[in-house]
């Protein structure tokens, strides 16, 4: 860590090169004796990634950046402050802390946060950014989360870890392909706090998940946007009933899908695209859940098709996580072949072509607020034309 990055004319020089090319950046001569232009240019990039993901840190002046793939692998504020909310206890330990956010947030709501990052220059640095942003309440240790633990008596009431997914640059998605293999290392988590909360690849299917881990209460499927976020498993000790699935959608308004395992197969009407007038469209957190009927059973809605999850009403509930569209007119194929001046995004589920051959066979426009939505019902391949009424 260079603490001369953190004197007044460096920071200075960083702000006010947050539009300028970094890549020239690099190539330039430093204007300072202490720093050079590859460091310029790294916290030039890394503070520009944050400017959305983490605005308390870029709004702080003296913030102190890692390399920027620690800013792209990182939680968001959005992300990192739900989880928060998992935690219980005066006392959490986040076993791979990296650049320190997560531990940020879950300071906000412990007592007692204790930081275990192996990498010591970034420990040093999220050390420096808790102190400047006012968490006093973290002990940031360069040391390795599970080797502390095994040579400590010490309990805490939460550990928290997020396995690094990459193996010899690979990417990998398997717990026990993770690092720390947590697989491995569960039993003996366990002895040292009633509750662990895992993070793992958005991408892993939640029964493999339940295959590798024990005790699992809880698994929250975070998206913003309609982006699969993260996928975390809350294990207490104690526990053996059925896991709760919490689907999480954190947009402009925070909207929560949860359900007990037992209840994903509840049978579901596929109805006629007749008469009704709105379209739903199911948030990724949803879908990834696999609650495709339990969606449609809890909201009141049909099926267009058992296998397209896009769900009609003729009703408009705003609490759906969801999108949800006004249906305009619905046409076959050959109809839409006749159709002129075709415009709207074009959305394709359960149907055999690509959109953006779509786009081209049709000749579609694109609009801000209207939809051409290609679909299958038991009735056959459909043209939906919709304006939306509900974003993400």
């Amino acid at each position: 860590m260079n603490k001369h990055i953190l004197n007044s004319e460096v920071q200075a020089y960083i702000s006010n090169n947050l539009q300028a090319d970094v890549s020239k950046i690099a190539l330039l001569k430093s204007p300072f004796g202490e720093v050079s232009s590859a460091a310029l240019a790294g916290q030039i990039a890394a503070k520009k990634k944050s400017v959305h993901k983490l605005p308390s840190w870029y709004a702080q002046e003296g913030i102190y950046y890692p390399p920027l793939l620690s800013i792209e692998q990182c939680s968001s504020e959005t992300t990192a402050r739900y989880k928060s909310q998992l935690a219980q206890g005066h006392s959490l330990l986040d076993l791979t802390a990296g650049f320190g956010v997560d531990s940020f947030f879950f300071a906000q709501k412990i007592a007692q946060v204790y930081s275990c990052e192996i990498n010591p220059e970034l420990s040093a640095i999220s050390a420096h950014n808790a102190q400047l942003l006012g968490a006093n309440n973290i002990e940031c240790m360069a040391v390795d989360g599970i080797e502390f633990l095994k040579n400590t008596n010490q309990q805490v009431d939460t550990i928290y870890l997020d396995p690094a997914r990459r193996h010899q640059s690979n990417k990998v998605f398997k717990l026990k392909d993770c690092t720390p293999d947590v697989t491995q290392h569960l039993d003996f988590l366990l002895t040292k706090a009633q509750r662990v909360i895992i993070k793992t690849a958005p991408l892993l299917d939640i029964t493999a998940g339940l295959a590798e881990l024990k005790n699992v209460s809880e698994i929250h499927i975070v998206s913003v946007k309609n982006e699969c976020k993260e996928l975390l498993w809350v294990i207490d000790r104690d526990f053996k009933a059925d896991p709760q699935v919490i689907c999480a959608t954190l947009n402009d308004e925070q909207k929560i899908f949860a359900f007990q395992l037992n209840e994903l197969h509840k049978p579901i009407a596929v109805a006629s695209h007749q008469p009704p007038i709105y379209l739903y469209e199911p948030d990724v957190a949803l879908l990834k859940s696999g609650a495709f009927n339990l969606i449609g059973a809890r909201f009141g809605l049909h099926k267009l098709h058992q296998h397209s999850q896009l769900y009609r009403s003729d009703r408009f509930l705003a609490e759906f996580p969801g999108r949800i569209f006004q249906i305009e007119t619905w046409l076959t194929l050959n109809e839409l072949k006749k159709e002129r001046e075709l415009s709207g995004n074009v959305i394709v589920r359960n149907f055999p072509e690509k959109p953006e051959n779509l786009v081209k066979k049709y000749k579609i426009k694109s609009s801000h607020d209207h939809f051409i939505i290609f679909t299958q019902t038991n009735e056959g391949n459909w043209a939906i034309k919709a304006k939306i009424l509900q974003h993400y």
